[in-house]
């Protein structure tokens, strides 16, 4: 077998770990794909990790242990985060996206894949302590944030429904409030196969108003005795302030009262 030469080992090696974000790689896996001893892929890797964390395009870890290897992270810095969520921001803050009911419309950006990639980057890098082992979400406008965001943290996406589908099989069913003041009820299904008990699972969605839904989809979650790990959504309204559920955090905010009364504004949260 021909000599691999180490600027070929390093695009192996990065392209490898940048497509397969939190997932540990064993060192052995690379010396036997590279034909290279360990020391050499020890060093390969030292490389990556400086060149990673001097551009800001993520963290490169060495996990020690039997089970351990080379995971990579697509961590975000803050002023990247900052610069990209004003620049949505001041996208999302055309007064032609306010819909009736105080929504907003964002299918245009959550359906762009650099811009849900991001997204999923930066909710996935929130969570890494907590350690979900899937992500949760309600059909259909957050499935590109959500995916993303499983993507990250390497974890399937499981997707809630407001009614069961036949080739799904046997599903659990539950009532919730939705709407801001309360006044709707709606319903809720998921795939009884879908989620084990004792899980640890991150809910994701595109938007929160009262927090009604996420709240439903964290009582769906504990029919199936799993738990819930972290909430994580796109744009939050201010208001009202006390939302069902409960810690949710957002990456952006729509508030009534910016400079112009009556128009809709977006902001970054305070979060980056």
């Amino acid at each position: 077998m021909e000599r691999i030469k180490r600027n070929e080992r390093l695009g192996v090696m990065l392209s490898t770990l940048s497509q397969t974000p939190n997932q540990i790689h064993t060192l052995g896996e690379f010396c036997e794909k590279l034909d290279a001893a360990k020391s050499t892929i020890s060093e390969d890797i030292d490389i990556l990790r400086k060149a990673l964390d001097k551009h800001g395009l993520g963290e490169l870890s060495t996990i020690a242990g039997a089970a351990g290897g080379v995971r990579y992270r697509a961590t975000v810095g803050r002023e990247q985060a900052r610069a990209f969520l004003e620049e949505l921001a001041h996208r999302l803050s055309d007064p032609g996206r306010l819909l009736p009911g105080g929504f907003l419309y964002t299918s245009d950006v959550t359906a762009h894949p650099a811009t849900a990639r991001m997204l999923g980057r930066l909710l996935a890098q929130l969570y890494y302590d907590a350690a979900p082992q899937l992500v949760l979400t309600m059909e259909t406008k957050g499935i590109p944030i959500a995916m993303m965001t499983a993507h990250m943290l390497d974890a399937p996406l499981v997707i809630a429904r407001r009614d069961s589908r036949a080739y799904e099989g046997p599903a659990v069913k539950i009532n919730y409030i939705a709407g801001g003041s309360g006044e709707k009820i709606e319903t809720m299904a998921l795939a009884r196969r879908s989620v084990r008990p004792g899980q640890r699972v991150l809910i994701v969605d595109d938007f929160m108003k009262g927090g009604g839904t996420l709240q439903g989809m964290v009582d769906m979650m504990g029919e199936f005795q799993a738990q819930v790990v972290g909430v994580g959504v796109m744009i939050a309204t201010a208001q009202p302030q006390q939302k069902k559920v409960k810690g949710a955090k957002s990456l952006l905010v729509l508030d009534p009262s910016g400079p112009n009364r009556g128009v809709e504004r977006v902001t970054p949260s305070d979060i980056y």
